[in-house]
């Protein structure tokens, strides 16, 4: 809502030195978001003054076409003699007044004006636009050609009002009231302590019989309507200055008096309006809601096709407007146009003025449906009060007979629906107990009287809410009221007491420690959006059958593309890599984790839930029931360098060992063993595929694989070479875990290392080995690591040796070489069992 202050000045009686920066920051203390005060004019300099053009020379021999004018600005240029300027406008004729700027003048932008020759003349000046003024747009887009009357010489910058102040004020949506200049200055005069001269406060008449006819069938979507006539207007009266003024400052475009009328009495008031060509309505105006499928032309000019929820504006004909929201293109205001053999006027001269309340939500969810927002839908959707129709309309009558010659016809229709006014009960001190501090209940009852309140009794409450303010609902909303009149600045700074036990979660702890151990090892978080299109399933070569092809299907998506929720992390992650890569960045290693979403064997229906009360406990059971299931998913994807060549050595390329320690490291995280063996699936490299199992009350569970990507699947998403990926479920990696990380225990006791090398077939994976050597090991085992892998004639064909570093440890003693070397052998004698294994050179 943007506010000029000269014309909140009107309704309050600011302090003469007051800046807009000065109201912008009472307005913001009392709550209200002003985003920026701009400064019309600023930097404007005269002489601009009103001039009338004398002459007019068409320039010939120039690619555009050139006019030298002679003006006539009065004792503006201290000669009073014709002023000679050269204009490329074409929108003015000898006789008009125009605005004129001379030599010596600053126009906005720091423009200086001085006499210079151009096209083979000299322009003293300038005959201005607009846009040139920073006016606005006039929908013109030319230059400005004023009424008659004003006399030669006047002072331009005066006239048409160029100096000013506006707030551009951010309107949240419980503060309807306030996208009306009335609402604004009643905060502006409740933040200074002020009067407000209400401007709703008008002499209306009251309804009778013989106005326009009106027949409303749904009062729960229309609750009020009123309807008034004006005849006789003049075709060719034209919007004064002043008024047009307003709305450019305001944002608006100027577009005919009938129109700026209605437009301007919405920024005044707050009170959407539309004037009807009365000679286009056949028969009676109705209020109905829409036929299924009903077409519809509104006043842009686009064809609709109406839902049965929409509510309409209808006549013996059809729909001629759609309530609340746009006008119909059938009984729209017609422009005047002038005969150019009589020169008579034709245009709109009898109007019917519509002022009516509609339901909020039904104006929303139309202007959302059909995606038609317009000023008259914001302030509908955010709550309009419905007792300022009939002064609205009444205002709009006033305004079209000064300023049109019309003539207010006597009768007024006006339907009200039955309805009482809204109360709210609560005790005295509820706004203390609120805010933490103490207001008293003498303070209590001014703040809410100063809002519009009427209130009665004594400890308890009860409060009248006026009819501006919807938003007023219940206690909290009462003493959020008290609370930001007396100041948000003046409460308490106090911090909570936070009860023990009550911190994050063991999961919430997790996915912590898994962000900051894969930042700690090199990877950088990468967050993308949680849609996915189902083409990339083909691109991760995933079988036709694959569980993640399983998708949720949003009904109203974002991108059509992109149409479903993610069952996988990786299309997100690997799009990011690519991005980075084609833009120079090579050496990349990537991390996410988020929810995948896996759509039920028999999918729920949500319900639509209420929302004139809280749901109740089976409702919400019934909707989270409708949810697919949304575990949580870690995952990593890496290419080009993952160690940097320098002074201190040779670098290392990224591999899929590298994905597989990102998955070990999430294992230690989460306080659980991590088993790792060969696998195949989808996007990876068959014969680079690991595995990642764990076990979960007994029973292995594959949570994830890590790898290389397979080459068709990196040619296929345009990613670099080698690229290497892991993805794991997170949920189920920690339901393997333990309750809480113990920190290891040191032992004072030196360790004893045995080496072993085993010979097995090369089918054998190196992980069954390492586990049968664990397993024989005993508790006497520190850690095992795996050295070397060999292959060759010394060993065989079809067969490896893997070489083992085994590190032993005793908690209370020094181990005996009898006693390291009887663990060993007892290793060996398992992995020989299990695996097949035999010692090298044995």
């Amino acid at each position: 809502m943007r506010v000029p202050l000269s014309w909140l000045r009107e309704y309050v009686d600011l302090p003469a030195g007051e800046t807009g920066r000065d109201v912008a920051a009472k307005l913001v203390d009392a709550g209200l978001e002003v985003e920026t005060v701009e400064q019309l004019g600023g930097g404007l300099k005269g002489p601009l003054v009103v001039g009338q053009v004398l002459t007019i020379e068409e320039l010939e021999g120039f690619r555009k076409p050139i006019r030298f004018c002679t003006v006539n600005v009065g004792q503006a240029n201290g000669t009073g003699e014709p002023q000679e300027i050269v204009c490329g406008a074409r929108n003015f004729s000898v006789g008009d007044k125009v605005v004129v700027v001379l030599p010596g003048a600053v126009l906005p932008g720091d423009f200086a004006i001085a006499s210079r020759k151009t096209y083979g003349r000299t322009s003293h000046g300038m005959i201005c636009s607009g846009d040139e003024l920073g006016m606005g747009d006039d929908g013109t887009h030319g230059i400005i050609v004023l009424p008659p009357e004003h006399e030669v010489g006047t002072d331009a910058i005066e006239l048409l009002q160029l100096v000013d102040e506006v707030l551009d004020i951010d309107i949240t949506p419980d503060r309807g009231y306030c996208m009306s200049m009335r609402g604004v200055a009643r905060e502006a005069a409740t933040a200074y302590g002020l009067p407000l001269r209400d401007p709703a406060l008008l002499d209306v008449p009251a309804p009778n019989s013989y106005g326009y006819p009106v027949k409303v069938d749904d009062p729960a979507g229309c609750d009020r309507f009123t309807a008034r006539t004006v005849t006789g207007l003049d075709p060719d009266a034209r919007s004064p200055i002043w008024l047009t003024r307003r709305l450019q400052k305001a944002g608006m475009r100027p577009i005919s008096l009938a129109v700026d009328v209605t437009n301007y009495v919405m920024l005044e008031l707050g009170q959407p309006l539309h004037a009807y060509d009365r000679s286009s309505i056949e028969g009676t105006i109705g209020v109905r809601r829409a036929e299924q499928g009903e077409k519809f032309t509104t006043l842009d000019g686009v064809k609709r096709t109406l839902d049965a929820e929409d509510l309409v504006i209808t006549d013996h004909s059809g729909p001629i407007g759609l309530a609340g929201v746009m006008g119909g293109a059938n009984t729209e205001i017609a422009d005047s146009l002038t005969d150019p053999e009589t020169g008579q006027v034709t245009g709109t001269t009898d109007v019917v003025i519509e002022a009516a309340h509609f339901d909020s939500v039904s104006i929303s969810r139309t202007a959302r449906r059909l995606k038609l927002s317009s000023e008259a839908s914001k302030r509908f959707e955010r709550g309009v009060d419905p007792q300022a129709a009939a002064a609205a309309a009444q205002r709009t009558v006033d305004l079209l007979v000064l300023l049109a010659g019309g003539t207010a016809e006597a009768g007024v229709t006006q339907f009200l629906a039955p309805g009482a006014p809204r109360t709210v009960a609560m005790s005295a001190d509820h706004p203390d107990r609120v805010a933490g501090m103490e207001y008293g209940r003498e303070t209590v009852v001014r703040r809410l009287q100063e809002i519009g309140c009427d209130v009665y009794g004594q400890d308890e409450l009860v409060v009248t809410v006026p009819s501006w303010r919807p938003d007023l609902a219940e206690p909290n909303d009462l003493a959020e009221e008290v609370i930001r009149l007396e100041g948000y600045g003046n409460l308490p700074s106090t911090l909570p007491q936070v009860p023990s036990g009550r911190g994050l979660t063991a999961r919430q702890q997790l996915h912590r420690r898994v962000g900051r151990a894969l930042a700690g090892a090199g990877y950088v978080e990468a967050l993308s959006y949680p849609f996915i299109g189902e083409g990339v399933f083909d691109q991760l070569q995933l079988p036709a059958h694959d569980i993640a092809r399983q998708v949720v299907k949003l009904v109203n998506p974002i991108s059509d593309e992109e149409p479903a929720l993610r069952t996988t992390l990786l299309p997100g992650l690997l799009g990011a890599l690519r991005r980075n890569d084609s833009r120079g960045s090579h050496d990349l290693a990537l991390f996410e984790t988020g929810s995948v979403f896996r759509a039920a064997a028999r999918p729920g229906v949500a319900v639509r839930l209420p929302v004139d009360r809280r749901p109740t406990d089976e409702e919400i059971a019934t909707l989270n029931a409708a949810l697919p299931a949304q575990p949580r998913y870690a995952a990593v994807v890496l290419a080009g360098a993952r160690e940097q060549a320098g002074w201190w050595g040779k670098g290392r390329p990224a591999d899929w060992a590298d994905a597989v320690q990102a998955a070990r490291a999430l294992a230690v995280e989460a306080g659980t063993e991590l088993v790792v063996r060969q696998g195949q699936y989808g996007p990876w490299h068959p014969g680079r595929c690991a595995e990642l199992v764990v076990t979960v009350d007994g029973v292995e569970q594959v949570i994830g694989h890590a790898g290389e990507l397979h080459p068709r699947v990196v040619k296929a998403m345009g990613l670099p070479a080698r690229t290497s990926a892991m993805e794991l479920d997170l949920d189920r990696l920690a339901a393997a875990g333990g309750e809480a990380l113990q920190a290891p225990r040191i032992s004072s006791f030196p360790v004893a290392t045995q080496d072993v090398a085993l010979i097995v077939d090369a089918s054998v994976p190196a992980s069954s080995v390492e586990a049968a050597l664990r397993k024989g090991a005993g508790e006497l085992l520190e850690s095992l690591r795996l050295f070397d892998v060999f292959t060759g004639e010394q060993v065989g064909e079809g067969k490896k040796s893997l070489a083992y570093a085994l590190r032993f440890r005793a908690a209370d003693r020094t181990l005996t070489a009898e006693e390291s070397t009887a663990a060993r052998d007892a290793a060996v004698a398992l992995a020989g069992e299990r695996t097949g294994a035999v010692l090298r050179g044995a």
